[in-house]
């Protein structure tokens, strides 16, 4: 079989499209077939920059990957040949809080990741596919997905008639956008260009700022809230946004922290004073992904991807990844 492999610090051009023998589940574990795998940021930055992570050599990038059972290892009963599934982010995180042991697991960077042909994993760790989803589809749900997800519903608690601010339109500002819509929510959505906010407004964004045209977009929106905020905000630039998201959030609101896409410094001061809720989040368990899935069936909800690659072509998604051209998901197809 054939998976990309990291084998050195020489970034996505030294990525290495390897063969390997194809693996055999053991007790408690199941066989993939991957067929599609969607791209991260934090994948990207992995590849970019293992040292720091401390990643043995060779490491198999991405978290993301959606495939059908091939094979079921002994005592699996919850699965069997056939099935469409999406592996989780963290291996072993099923529910509540997460521990230090969960994070342990993560798939494309404790754990080898989905850029492979075959990937064997836990039989507790995978999930069943939207009926509705292609593979391209479902695999862009395992990170960003599910991040906005815990983000909006575990974390905001958003509810009809709220208010949702959500920074650009990368993978999770966008699936998030969706299922504001999904909550019966309202989203205001920030980016540079005006292309990209008429798409969000095509999917139901409520309003749009230009934060190039509008660089105090925190009084923007304000100004569209009658200077009462969004009840929740989905931060995903870092130290260079927060402190706008949090002028945005209305008094005891909750932002939900996702991103470090921006450098900077921030006093947090603002947070005590405004008495906001600022909760970092890391994707989320298994059962907030089962939770999720469901309504994504019932609703009939599809995410929105930018572009497919083929595999052999994979290193031309993280150089799309760099650019930040993109409006929703990046996929490779294997």
């Amino acid at each position: 079989m054939r998976a990309y492999e990291i084998r050195s610090e020489g970034g996505v051009d030294a990525l290495v499209l390897a063969e390997r023998d194809e693996p055999k589940p053991g007790p408690g574990q199941v066989l993939m077939r991957v067929r599609a795998s969607s791209i991260n940021y934090r994948d990207l930055s992995t590849i970019e920059d293992p040292v720091s992570r401390k990643l043995p050599y060779p490491r198999v990038p991405n978290s993301d990957g959606a495939g059908d059972v091939v094979e079921v290892g002994e005592g699996v009963t919850r699965w069997r040949p056939g099935d469409r599934v999406c592996g989780t982010f963290f291996q072993g995180w099923f529910d509540g809080p997460i521990s230090a042991r969960d994070m342990s697991n993560a798939l494309g960077g404790t754990l080898d990741g989905m850029l492979s042909e075959y990937r064997v994993l836990s039989a507790d760790g995978v999930v069943a596919i939207p009926s509705h989803l292609s593979f391209e589809e479902a695999a862009t749900l395992p990170c960003s997905a599910v991040t906005a997800w815990n983000s909006l519903v575990e974390v905001g608690r958003a509810r009809p008639g709220d208010t949702v601010l959500l920074l650009g339109t990368g993978g999770v500002s966008i699936v998030a956008l969706q299922i504001v819509r999904l909550l019966g929510a309202r989203a205001i959505v920030t980016s540079s260009s005006a292309e990209k906010l008429e798409r969000a407004r095509a999917l139901g964004a409520w309003q749009g700022i230009n934060y190039r045209e509008t660089p105090e977009w925190d009084q923007a929106v304000l100004a569209l809230t009658d200077g009462r905020g969004a009840d929740h905000t989905v931060e995903v630039g870092g130290a260079g946004t927060i402190a706008r998201s949090v002028n945005s959030t209305r008094l005891a609101g909750s932002i939900g922290m996702i991103g470090v896409l921006t450098g900077g410094s921030f006093d947090p001061t603002s947070v005590m004073r405004r008495s906001i809720r600022l909760q970092g989040i890391y994707v989320g368990s298994r059962r907030t992904f089962e939770d999720m899935n469901r309504a994504i069936e019932q609703h009939k909800m599809k995410p929105v991807v930018d572009q497919v690659f083929e595999m052999e072509h994979a290193r031309d998604a993280y150089h799309a990844m760099r650019a930040a051209r993109h409006f929703g998901k990046l996929v490779v197809r294997l």
